[in-house]
This record gives structure tokens, C-alpha cells and sequence, in this order.
């Protein structure tokens, strides 16, 4: 049952989104019944690389971003008193949170809660983009609400405040590398009370990269009920339907700026990439 149910979970973290953040642009997502905001024009905010001594430049450009929390049954196989494997059906939730790129519809960054019915043990998981070396790993640290306001401003912060967590990668899928560790009572106060955190891979260059995570409604949302699925659902794909629009709109200024560029001159920055298209349920 925990192989597959672990299974189920990591395809949720890395295919069907289960918060938004888009650049400037935040969703909320109310137990009730959840709308998308108004969206602006998003701004590309990518990974920075991190800087020892000094806080991660990517945090002082991280939003203020939704948590949210989706469950489903899922179908286990266990094993009854006498030995016997019998398909049960099992709820798993996820307290989520997810950062896109607003020009690409790329995921940069999620990390999850994962509850599984019947099991004591919960786990905590992150993904980060593909590119990212496997053998070390990725490790995160925690900022309390203090040192995450200095990590916003983009100050100095003092490290030897900060507590570290390391993880060991699972799962790689198209859109991207599932790292995870138990999530410990210790671990969940720590998610309750910290600012929020950053986590670091390595990349091809075998440079560390800081992914921020904002922990703003974390608590809330990890107590709170699910929200509807269908209603989620259909909140991410208009999103996904701006961040196309948005990406048509730069490629027709692109093509413009090109018909007017005189000859011989410079040409414009190349023109993004087609967005990623919503993930299916």
C-alpha cells in the first residue's frame, strides 16, 4: 500500500498543480468555494543562484502565495489479518504549494504535505526543474518570520539561526525532480510557525540554486478542509489560458518588433517558448 500510494502522490505533486503562484500574480483558494483572482501581466522570476553569507536573492521576489489543500481516493493494495492482499480505497491529501513561471507556464518550484488514510507517518515533499544533479541531493533551510522578512529585502541574514533539512530525490518526471523526507511533528511546527524556506539543488554547472517557498497560510490551510477539486481545477486551467494569452501577446510583439528592425541592426530577444499546457486530473 505505501508504494503505491506514495506512487499516486508523487504524480500529484509533479502533474496536477495544487497551488498557484505566478510570478506577481497569487490565487486565493477559500475551503469554500474558490474563484481565480485578477490576474496582471506576470513577471519571469527565476531561481537565483545562492550567495553564502547573504539571504537567497530569488527570496526577496517571492510572493506572498496561496496554500491549498486537495484530496481523492485512491485504490491500495493491502494486506488483511490473514496474509491476503485486498484492494482498499484510501483517501491521500496534500497541503500544497506551487510557484509557475508566468511567461512559460514552467513549474519552478512545489513543495507538499502528504497525508495518506491509515498510515502514522506523514511526508514532506519538493520538485524542482529538471537539470539538477541527483548524487547530492537537495537540502533546504528554514527561515523563522524574522529572517524571512531581512530574506525578502534581500539582507544579510544570520545563517547559524536558520535550521537546515535534507533530502534525498525519488522520482524524476517530465516536470521535474521529486525529492521528499518524513515531516516529523517537529518538522510540521516548524512549517506552522517559520516565514518560509528556501530550498537548493545543484545544477549541471554544479552551482548551488535557492528556490524560495513562502510558508504564508501553510498552517491554515494543513488544519483546514479541502478545497473542491472541480472548482480547483477549473481555477488552474483559466490561469493556464492567461499565461497563453499572455505568451501570444509577446510573440505578436516580437514579431512586430522584428518587421520593424532595420537591416543589419540587432535582432530582439528570441520569442518564449509555447506555455505548458494545463496538467489532466
Amino acid at each position: 500500500m505505501v508504494n503505491r500510494t506514495t506512487q499516486v502522490a508523487r504524480r500529484r505533486i509533479g502533474g496536477a498543480a495544487l497551488a498557484l503562484a505566478v510570478g506577481a500574480v497569487s490565487m486565493t483558494l477559500p475551503a469554500g468555494a474558490q474563484q481565480p483572482a485578477p490576474a496582471p501581466a506576470p513577471k519571469k522570476t527565476p531561481a537565483a543562484p545562492a550567495q553564502k553569507g547573504a539571504a537567497p536573492a530569488a527570496a526577496a521576489a517571492a510572493p506572498q502565495s496561496a496554500w491549498v489543500k486537495l484530496c481523492e481516493k485512491a485504490n491500495a493494495i493491502a494486506k488483511d489479518k490473514d496474509g491476503k492482499e485486498e484492494k482498499k480505497e484510501i483517501n491521500i491529501c496534500l497541503t500544497h504549494h506551487e510557484r509557475l513561471d508566468g511567461n512559460t507556464g514552467m513549474v519552478l518550484v512545489s513543495a507538499a504535505v502528504r497525508q495518506v488514510e491509515n498510515q502514522d507517518k506523514q511526508h514532506f515533499m519538493v520538485m524542482v526543474p529538471l537539470g539538477m544533479l541527483i548524487q547530492p541531493g537537495m537540502r533546504a533551510s528554514i527561515y523563522p518570520k524574522d529572517l524571512w522578512e531581512q530574506a525578502q529585502k534581500n539582507e544579510k541574514v544570520d545563517e547559524t539561526k536558520l535550521k537546515g533539512l535534507k533530502f534525498g530525490f525519488t522520482l524524476c518526471h517530465p516536470a521535474g525532480c521529486t525529492a521528499e523526507v518524513e515531516a516529523s511533528p517537529e518538522l510540521l511546527t516548524d512549517l506552522k510557525t517559520a516565514g518560509g524556506l528556501v530550498i537548493f539543488a545543484i545544477n549541471a554547472g554544479g552551482q548551488p540554486v535557492g528556490f524560495p517557498v513562502p510558508l504564508v497560510g501553510f498552517e491554515q490551510a494543513y488544519a483546514g478542509p479541502p478545497v473542491d477539486n472541480v472548482q480547483y481545477g477549473e481555477a488552474r486551467r483559466q490561469l493556464m489560458q492567461q499565461i497563453q494569452q499572455r505568451q501570444q501577446e509577446m510573440v505578436e510583439e516580437y514579431k512586430k518588433q522584428q518587421q520593424q528592425q532595420p537591416t543589419g541592426a540587432t535582432p530582439p530577444a528570441k520569442a518564449p517558448a509555447p506555455a505548458a499546457p494545463p496538467a489532466k486530473k
